[in-house]
């Protein structure tokens, strides 16, 4: 069977079988093009609540699909590859949080959302990459602990001077391999090009950057520029999907080493399985488990809209 042939059976039983399938930004380019939905975690969680299917089939890690439980749990939710995790949101147990909390009641407790739903039952509000600086600076309290994100979560020290942020030691192994060096070498192979990173990078990284922000807020500012050329701070596969949307650009990786190895894991023979045969891992919480973590996922949209 041929890409274009098994894509086309996919679209065809996933309306027969009324499932939705979402992509995250770091799924391969062949996979996006049979999505519903592609985008960020958050973005894609609520895209599942909102979509008509009674079925969602996650195309990305096992927090994204949690994440979809939580805000659909009358919905039969998927993940397209069960080995497919994230590091980082498995960096902080909840029993260290607990502890914390006890010894310092007065912190507010903020969650990347690239963590665990038992986690996120501990934790006061989540963020995105793309909403925690205007989450953190709406919080009335001064006193935050960000977690697990150390780079993401000194990035926005920076930005709120008037906060005091303390910090676990945590962050994305991916984004972590991008180095001060790497920069220096592509700005020199490509002067013209503008630099655009995630905040998970270095501060060495990002300090250097024409633009930080998001991976779908990267993807909008390279669409949106008048500048022919980027490198890219972010999982790789964005600079092939940069590619394709915007064939008169050029896009460079900032770093070969760049790669999410558990986003990889997905593979469209993995989305045909799901729709074709039912092979695939469904996500299962506890009602006490899924509301207790809704909670910091609610003020998550109190406080950034």
């Amino acid at each position: 069977m041929k890409i274009r042939e098994m894509q086309d059976e996919i679209i065809r039983l996933k309306k027969e079988k009324d499932i939705c399938i979402l992509v995250h930004a770091y799924i391969s380019h062949d996979v996006w093009e049979v999505a519903d939905y592609v985008g960020d975690s958050y973005g894609l969680a609520k895209q599942a609540a909102s979509a008509p299917q009674k079925n969602v089939l996650m195309c990305g890690v096992r927090f994204m699909a949690e994440t979809c439980k939580i805000l659909s749990p009358e919905k039969r939710v998927f993940l397209s590859h069960p080995d497919a995790g994230c590091p980082m949101a498995e960096q902080i147990d909840k029993a260290v949080i607990e502890n914390y909390k006890k010894n310092n009641p007065d912190r507010t407790v903020v969650a990347y959302i690239n963590t665990t739903a038992d986690l996120k039952t501990v934790c006061d509000v989540c963020v995105t990459s793309s909403s925690a600086l205007k989450i953190v600076e709406n919080i009335e309290n001064d006193k935050i602990l960000f977690i697990p994100d150390s780079n993401l979560g000194g990035w926005i020290k920076e930005k709120c001077p008037n906060k005091d942020i303390e910090l676990m030691q945590g962050g994305c192994p991916t984004h972590i391999l991008l180095r001060k060096e790497h920069v220096e070498r592509m700005k020199e192979k490509h002067p013209d090009a503008l630099l655009l990173v995630h905040p998970e990078s270095r501060k060495e990284v990002a300090d250097l950057a024409d633009y930080v922000g998001s991976t779908t807020g990267i993807m909008k500012f390279a669409k949106e520029s008048d500048n022919k050329e980027f490198i890219i701070g972010t999982e790789n596969s964005i600079v092939q999907h940069l590619q394709v949307e915007c064939p008169d650009k050029r896009f460079y990786e900032l770093s070969k080493e760049c790669v999410c190895k558990n986003m990889k894991l997905t593979t469209l023979a993995d989305v045909y399985n799901m729709v074709k045969y039912g092979e695939s891992e469904e996500i299962f919480m506890d009602e006490e488990t899924r509301v207790k973590a809704l909670r910091s996922i609610d003020n998550m949209l109190k406080l950034g809209g």
